[in-house]
């Protein structure tokens, strides 16, 4: 049974808690933004409703009858029920972030960075997933999402990061076993890691190398970005890396990143969220943060 079916209309209930903890139509008006004839047909139909008076007039105060003084405090404490049960839920909500991000961005730039952002929002905590599928926002528990695309995802907000460059980066040993790398030609002696990787064909031609039929491969396709790096600083062969997410390989030695010759990808990453959830505090915390870390990035040296 349907026990709501026979309950007066929840604005109306609204109106009778307020005028009756203010006993005073006008202030329970200023309240709820109405005015205080709204206040009184309001009343006027919740009395039609139980059958009985709710308030009396003593000069120019009003006073709760019976029946009036046994509905007021059952409807406060109901509102105070609903208020709890909205502000818990809030919380939960509020007090988490959660981030779905494509495996590099996540390993090679978002974890090395969270913690400065949590410093500056001790109030939130922060839960990171990788993936490389798309977020259904309306179904999974997720706020925000850090995508590699053109940017154009229907009812979300999407900003730009940063773009998918790319060039060859190899270990200083792989380098020196074949007395260094002197011109791009020279990759064509060593192994490419992921060898049937577009990027391989893209910046071969971009320096007028031949077509990657012809260049060593390790038979095997890693299918991500820090997958193939890992393989690179171990010396399995050359990779093609984003170099703005290795700075520290290349800063402390573990990569090399021979020539300054860099492929420019079509897609590029972004930050995404749903359109509905554009003025959260906690999303809008963290896209302002993360935009000036991505501007910093692209405004850093390799």
């Amino acid at each position: 049974m349907d026990m709501s079916a026979n309950l007066p209309p929840l604005p109306t209930l609204r109106v009778f808690e307020a005028a009756a903890r203010h006993l005073n139509f006008t202030r329970a008006g200023e309240e709820l933004g109405m005015t205080q004839a709204a206040v009184s047909y309001h009343i006027k139909l919740l009395e039609e409703r139980i059958g009985a008076t709710l308030f009396v007039r003593h000069g120019r105060k009003i006073e709760l009858t019976d029946t009036g003084s046994t509905l007021a405090p059952a409807l406060s404490g109901a509102f105070r029920s609903i208020a709890n049960a909205f502000d818990a839920a809030k919380s939960k909500t509020g007090s988490t972030l959660s981030i779905s991000a494509v495996p590099t961005v996540s390993t090679q730039w978002l974890a090395r960075r969270l913690g400065a952002f949590q410093v500056s929002h001790p109030e939130l905590a922060v839960r990171l997933e990788m993936s490389t599928d798309l977020v259904d926002f309306d179904n999974d528990d997720i706020d925000v999402g850090i995508r590699v695309g053109l940017g154009e995802y229907p009812g979300l907000v999407s900003h730009f990061l940063f773009k998918a460059e790319y060039a060859p980066m190899l270990s200083p040993a792989l380098a020196a076993s074949i007395g260094g790398i002197e011109t791009p030609a020279d990759l064509l002696k060593l192994p490419f890691v992921s060898e049937g990787e577009l990027w391989n064909a893209q910046w071969l031609e971009l320096v007028g190398l031949p077509r990657p039929d012809v260049v060593r491969g390790l038979n095997v396709n890693f299918g991500s970005q820090y997958l193939d790096a890992a393989a690179a600083i171990s010396g399995a062969g050359i990779a093609m890396l984003t170099p703005a997410l290795y700075r520290e390989e290349l800063r402390d030695g573990r990569l090399i990143q021979p020539f300054d010759i860099v492929g420019v990808d079509p897609v590029s990453y972004w930050l995404v969220y749903p359109h509905a959830r554009r003025t959260l505090p906690k999303i809008r915390a963290f896209r302002d943060w993360l935009l000036a870390e991505a501007q910093s990035l692209q405004n850093q040296p390799i």
